[in-house]
């Protein structure tokens, strides 16, 4: 399998990961491992910035895997699988339908330098 098949499969998995935290069949633990893949996937902040040569890409080709693995493992199968077709439907010539589901992530994390920028200067 080349690497742009793998990448394709990722995104496919992320949008089933995704179904998976908004679904009611998965259970609770799965969906907080769900919590963060999605998360970290929309995340436009890394463990370790991408314009770090190898490494920055490193936290990215390993983290998310593990984590998308995790939730697949937790959720049973018949049950992840029902979720294969809905997750289809996100994604439409290798970009989310619903790209605003972002936008959350981005306030949290503007918040969060936002809190940083202010106990640092006052």
């Amino acid at each position: 399998m080349n690497i742009k098949n793998r990448v394709e499969m990722l995104k496919r998995k992320t949008s089933q990961v995704y179904i998976a935290l908004i679904s009611k069949q998965t259970p609770w633990y799965a969906k907080a491992v769900a919590a963060l893949a999605v998360g970290y996937a929309l995340s436009p902040i890394d463990l370790i910035p991408d314009f770090i040569p190898i490494l920055g890409y490193l936290d990215d080709i390993i983290i998310l895997p593990l984590l998308i693995a995790l939730c697949v493992k937790l959720i049973p199968k018949d049950t992840w699988d029902s979720y294969e077709e809905k997750a289809k439907a996100i994604w439409t010539n290798g970009k989310p339908i619903r790209w605003y589901y972002a936008i959350p992530i981005v306030l949290i994390w503007l918040l969060i330098i936002a809190a940083i920028v202010v106990n640092v200067w006052f």
